[in-house]
């Protein structure tokens, strides 16, 4: 006997409900992902991320231990002990690393510059709306701590919580998570944009002038001094995975031309 169009099985999966460890964990790994906090610092010690994320210390434990295996933190003994943010373990290691993952993500990549030259002129737009006296604060605080900065690491740390203070002036959840994720994707592209005075001049005039607009409540001139900053900084990526480009066909050549 035949079953009707209308009387197909239906078939549901079984939920997986989020155990309360990786959410923790994954939290931790955003923040590492984002450079929030960098090589070789301390995380809060247990029972501090037990009273911030409302859970046990057990289960803190078991997020850590997650973390630890991923070789993304380390646990060091004694009166100095903690939780570290592993270092890498060769400085030129990681660069070729860093490349070659930048190589195997090159569509994503240009496709992540798409659709943030699309997303945050508008969020900048709707910030400059809705911002309070504490998100004008929070940028120009970000302004300031990448004025000062006395490492590559600081810099690009206060960049990402100036853009991320943009996005949470909105009070949209699913703006500030959206801006977060493609930050945190495009991370290890923006980490090779250059890291002269000139370079870190012109980001602080287009940073800004994003401030100035969202200050004056200017949705408009927001969302433009958002779109001339991202602008730029696509180009600039853009300018780097064109190098790479050009510096794996070179090889690629060279290679040829030495076999016999």
């Amino acid at each position: 006997m035949s079953v009707a169009a209308d009387e197909r099985p239906v078939r549901f999966e079984r939920i997986q409900q989020p155990r309360a460890h990786e959410s923790v964990a994954e939290q931790i790994r955003r923040h590492i992902e984002l450079r929030l906090v960098g090589p070789g610092e301390a995380l809060p010690p247990e029972r501090d991320l037990a009273a911030m994320f409302g859970v046990g210390r057990a289960t803190v434990q078991h997020a850590l231990r997650l973390l630890e295996d991923d070789l993304l933190v380390e646990t060091r003994r004694g009166r100095r002990g903690g939780t570290f943010v592993s270092r890498p373990a060769n400085d030129a290691h990681v660069m070729v690393e860093l490349i070659l993952r930048i190589q195997r993500q090159r569509d994503e990549v240009e496709q992540l510059l798409v659709y943030r030259a699309t997303l945050e002129p508008p969020v900048a737009g709707l910030a400059a709306t809705a911002r309070s006296g504490d998100d004008l604060a929070a940028m120009r605080r970000e302004l300031v701590r990448m004025a000062a900065a006395t490492t590559e690491f600081d810099y690009m740390r206060s960049d990402t919580a100036f853009h991320i203070a943009v996005a949470s002036a909105t009070r949209n959840s699913f703006l500030i998570k959206s801006v977060e994720d493609t930050r945190a994707r495009l991370s290890d592209a923006i980490s090779l944009l250059p890291e002269t005075d000139a370079w870190h001049s012109r980001l602080s005039d287009e940073h800004a002038a994003i401030v100035a607009a969202v200050e004056l409540a200017d949705e408009e001139e927001a969302a433009r001094a958002m779109a001339q900053h991202i602008a730029a900084s696509n180009q600039g990526i853009r300018a780097i995975l064109d190098a790479i480009r050009r510096r794996r066909r070179v090889g690629s050549a060279a290679r040829k031309e030495e076999r016999p």
